[in-house]
């Protein structure tokens, strides 16, 4: 299951959208896929919900929006292995949180591969590969790399204050 970061939509409605990922799946699934990738309150509050119209490329919804509506398409799907391409990037820190422990509660036994630049969505992963101009400069847990890796340092130091860094 990819999630790119721009996330594509098609012409269609939200459940059209979501069942993408799975032709068969029902009402019931859509809605806790989309309770999953925090994305249930937006579409009860669209005028049909479900059958609310999304337009070509989803240009009717915020990038965030359609982030968390490829989300929950590939939640519907429920592949062995999810990649999420920066496809959190749109969110909230408070979005990317609350979907994060939705992710780790619902699909704990998923392989997750999570392609970001903002280290709080990274930063509890089991393995953190660091990438520095296309090469990989540091492998291990946020902890190790703190104590391995200048690149990886520089990066937390820019982004997190010294408590939410420890």
């Amino acid at each position: 299951g990819l999630v790119p970061q721009r996330a594509f939509l098609f012409a269609g409605t939200v459940a059209s959208n979501l069942r993408y990922g799975d032709r068969d799946a029902s009402d019931e699934d859509l809605w806790r896929a989309l309770e999953l990738a925090q994305a249930k309150d937006f579409v009860e509050s669209l005028d049909g919900g479900l059958e609310a119209a999304i337009a070509q490329g989803g240009t009717n919804v915020s990038g965030g929006q359609r982030q968390r509506l490829a989300i929950a398409r590939a939640l519907v799907k429920k592949p062995e292995i999810y990649v999420f391409d920066d496809s959190f990037s749109a969110l909230d820190l408070k979005t990317d949180a609350a979907l994060r422990r939705a992710l780790d509660r619902n699909i704990p036994d998923a392989t997750r591969i999570v392609v970001a630049q903002r280290v709080s969505t990274i930063q509890h992963a089991d393995q953190i590969i660091v990438v520095d101009h296309g090469r990989m400069v540091g492998i291990g847990t946020h902890d190790a790399l703190l104590e391995t890796s200048e690149t990886y340092r520089e990066i937390v130091d820019s982004q997190l204050s010294a408590k939410e860094a420890a």
